[in-house]
This record gives C-alpha cells, structure tokens and sequence, in this order.
C-alpha cells in the first residue's frame, strides 16, 4: 500500500450530501476494467452528459481541479453498499485524500486498507475550506502532525485513530500489520505444538 505522510495539492469540491458508492463507480465497471483504470469512470453519472461528452458544470471537469489530489465532499460521503472498488476509483483518478463531515462506515474502512487518507471535520470547516481552495488554492495534508494547511497559511488540526495513521504513514494494510508480527505467530505455533501436539495432527485421509 501506497504510504501517505504529507501532501499539497490543489482541493476539488463536491458539497453534494449522500454520494453513494454506486455513484463513485458503477457496479459494472468493477468486472471489466482493471483497478488502475478504474479513474476515468469515477463518477461517471456526474462527470459525463448521455452523449459521453464531459459535464463542464462538473468539478473535476474544470481544468484548475483536474489534476485535483483532495476532495472536499458532502456529509455521508461513500455511503451504501461495501463496494471497494469506489477506493480504488478515486485513488485512479488521483485522489489521496477525501475530507468530510461525516462518511459511509464500510467505505470510511476501506480507505485505511488501501492507502487514502478519510479526514472528519465540522460542517462549518468543510465549507470554510471548501471556500478557501474554490479558486484552486493548494493546500497541505500532513498526517504526521494531523493538520491542515491553507494557502492562507491557516493551520486546521484533525483526528484520526493511531493505529490507523500510523499503519497510512508505513504503507500497511491489515495484512501487512499482521505479517509483521509472523516471528511471534510462529513462535507460539511452536510452543503450542509442543504444549499441546495433538491439536497438530493432521486427520486421517
């Protein structure tokens, strides 16, 4: 996994409340296009007009926001199904970072086992930085010391569990936490296979 400890960018918003993971990526695309190419369908019902052509009112179909890594989105953001593949479309297009008032449990999950970073703030801060970055402003995400940084040079700190900064900042996912720990695993196995040996037998074929 992609390690994530700081960044600058510019901050795209998508203020709109209850984006779903359907509206992140359609279902169908998930069985037919690879997961690195998974960036030009995200948000595919918003981002483009019946006829395939761009929506220009959409934001990251502005030229200052298409190159966007941070997405400033509505409350309930990745609601809906437990679809990880909405992950792994935002981080093909380019996004590192989604900050929001509240966010879909699963969907808040999943951005920890695949390297992008779920930032919760009040409503006021979200569009307060909504506000600032509407012009293309960059910003910096440092998940070292937990804040934000505006252009303006305005400092806004956030909180995130500790084990689960510590494991974006390594690049670790779940799995990858416990392969760390295989040189206790197989030390208990071997002392339990002595301690107890016929829990190790294997059934009679």
């Amino acid at each position: 996994m992609l390690p994530f400890t700081e960044m600058t960018g510019s901050a795209a918003s998508l203020l709109r409340a209850n984006i779903d993971t359907d509206v992140i990526i359609r279902i169908e695309r998930l069985t037919s296009v690879p997961r690195e190419q998974l960036g030009r369908y995200a948000f595919e019902a918003l981002r483009y007009r019946a006829d395939g052509s761009e929506n220009p009112d959409f934001v990251l179909n502005h030229p200052i926001f298409r190159s966007a890594s941070i997405l400033i989105a509505g409350a309930n953001f990745g609601c809906g199904s437990s679809r990880e593949g909405a992950v792994w479309a935002l981080m093909a297009a380019g996004l590192r970072c989604v900050i929001a008032e509240s966010f879909g449990d699963i969907f808040y999950n999943n951005c920890f086992q695949n390297g992008l970073l779920p930032i919760t703030l009040s409503a006021s801060s979200v569009r307060h930085l909504a506000d600032q970055t509407g012009q293309g402003a960059p910003m910096t995400v440092d998940l070292v010391r937990c804040a934000i940084v505006t252009a303006q040079n305005e400092t806004i700190p956030f909180e995130i569990d500790a084990a689960r900064r510590q494991a974006l900042i390594e690049g670790l996912d779940d799995i990858s936490r416990t392969l760390r720990q295989k040189p206790k695993v197989v030390a208990w196995q071997s002392e339990d296979r002595t301690r107890r040996p016929w829990i190790w037998q294997l059934p009679a074929a």
